[in-house]
This record gives structure tokens, C-alpha cells and sequence, in this order.
């Protein structure tokens, strides 16, 4: 027997994509809290933080080979079906970085045509420029020969090396007093993904984060230093959230960790 939710508007049913079928209301506890992992090591959690009606950040993971792929999408809050927005474009992004890897091109095209790709899949949620569902949007690859990372708008990527400093893999997609200059929308046109490359001295771990998270701790060394000694990335983003939520939980958090454990000399 299969169960069916119950929307809190109208109590009609919930569609799979946590909307009712009868209302179209998003259901709040709908993708509240869901954490992810992989046979790898990489992990991920989002969370609705304690503020917000829905989380309206996604996240996705996978592996291809020897490449571990992740992706974290933040809805826009002022537009309409942001957390549809940033689950297929997560789901899209994952799906062509791992498609593109896999048929061997470079990491930075992977990348690129990914965010392209992911842009197009939001636009065509949609029904005009003035109805456009839209979000941030960031993707990383690491490999046994260094990190990568692409994204358009706020959401961010960093390098938490086991020892030395971290450092920020993204610059924020922004203007004057932290507007938003950049977005994956309708409204948005065509997106211009930036990508970057780094080659590590040493193991470490590829984080990608919303700003729910790097709100609270927006440097490399305050995030790292809330990772658990031992290695588990799980605890790791089970931790990094935590502090968002022991913080205020303003908005949606996502902390997605990836291992990078072959360290080669940087570019």
C-alpha cells in the first residue's frame, strides 16, 4: 500500500516534487532535512534552517570513475518556485558533469556546459520573464589530480586543506549592497559560468556551500575549524549545518563535503 500526503492548505494530495496536486502549495516539511553520501567518503546536508516555510536549497552527488561530482542550488527568495528551480537544476548539473566526464572531456568544459545546461532546464520552469523560478548555482569535481569548481550567483566552493590554509575556490556574483547580479532564471538570460582549478599540496576536502551556511562562517579557517577531527564528512556537514542552525538558522543551509585525498604540487 502506498501512503499519500496531505496538503496543510487544502488537504488535497502532495505530488512527489512536495507541491499539491489540488492548490499547488508547497508542503513545509517537504526536503526539511535530507542528507547525502557516497561509497567515496562525500556528503551532504540541507537543511530548512529555523526560519524559513520550505528549504529551498538542493543539493546532488555522484561519481564517475575516479571524479566525485557535486552540485548545491539556492532558490531565490523572491521568486516564484525557487526550490523547484534549485532541485532540477541541481539534478541537471549533476547529470551533465557526470555525462561529460564520462565521455572524457576536460573538467572545466564538464563544468561550463553543465551550469549552461542547468540555466536551461530552470528557464523552461517558466511560464514568462515576470513568472521565472530561478537560483544560485554551484558545482565541483575532484579528482586525483586537483579540485575544480564552477558557479553563477552566491552560492560558494572552498578548499579546507587538511593542513596550511583554506582558501575560497568562488567570488560571489554581486553588486552593490550584495545584490545579486547573477542567477540561473528566465529572467536571467544566458548564464555566464565562471570555473576555477586547483591542484592541492596535500589531501583535503572540496566544500560547497549556500549562503546559509557562509553567512555564519565566511572564511576557510572558521569552516574548517568546525570539522570534526577523524575524517567522517558526514559529521563534517552534519556539523557545519549544525553551527548555521546554533547561529539563528536565518535561511536554508547546505553543506556538501568532497574528499580530495592525492595531493599533487599546485599550478
Amino acid at each position: 500500500m502506498i501512503e499519500t500526503a496531505t496538503c496543510v492548505l487544502c488537504q488535497g494530495t502532495v505530488a512527489p516534487d512536495g507541491h499539491c496536486w489540488d492548490c499547488g502549495k508547497a508542503q513545509p516539511a517537504f526536503r526539511s532535512h535530507l542528507e547525502l553520501t557516497t561509497e567515496h567518503g562525500a556528503a551532504g546536508v540541507t537543511d530548512r534552517g529555523l526560519r524559513r516555510g520550505i528549504n529551498a536549497d538542493a543539493m546532488a552527488l555522484t561519481t564517475v570513475g575516479t571524479w566525485t561530482i557535486g552540485v548545491v542550488c539556492d532558490g531565490v527568495s523572491m521568486s516564484p518556485r525557487s526550490e523547484r528551480a534549485a532541485q532540477v537544476a541541481a539534478e541537471t548539473g549533476a547529470a551533465t558533469l557526470a555525462a561529460r566526464l564520462r565521455s572524457g572531456v576536460l573538467p572545466e568544459t564538464a563544468l561550463l556546459d553543465a551550469a549552461v545546461r542547468a540555466a536551461h532546464a530552470v528557464a523552461a520552469l517558466a511560464s514568462s520573464v515576470h513568472a521565472a523560478p530561478a537560483c544560485t548555482y554551484v558545482a565541483g569535481i575532484a579528482g586525483p589530480e586537483g579540485v575544480w569548481a564552477g558557479w553563477v550567483g552566491d552560492s560558494r566552493a572552498y578548499w579546507l586543506p587538511d593542513e596550511g590554509p583554506g582558501m575560497a575556490l568562488t567570488e560571489d556574483d554581486t553588486g552593490d549592497h550584495e545584490a545579486l547580479a547573477a542567477w540561473l532564471g528566465a529572467d536571467a538570460g544566458e548564464p555566464s559560468p565562471q570555473v576555477r582549478s586547483y591542484r592541492p599540496r596535500g589531501p583535503g576536502v572540496l566544500l560547497l556551500c549556500t549562503d546559509g551556511l557562509w553567512r555564519y562562517l565566511p572564511d576557510a579557517d572558521s569552516l574548517r575549524a568546525e570539522l570534526p577531527v577523524g575524517g567522517d564528512l558526514l559529521e563534517g556537514a552534519r556539523s557545519l549545518v549544525g553551527y548555521a542552525l546554533d547561529s539563528g538558522g536565518h535561511d536554508n543551509i547546505t553543506a556538501l563535503l568532497v574528499p580530495a585525498e592525492r595531493g599533487i604540487m599546485p599550478l
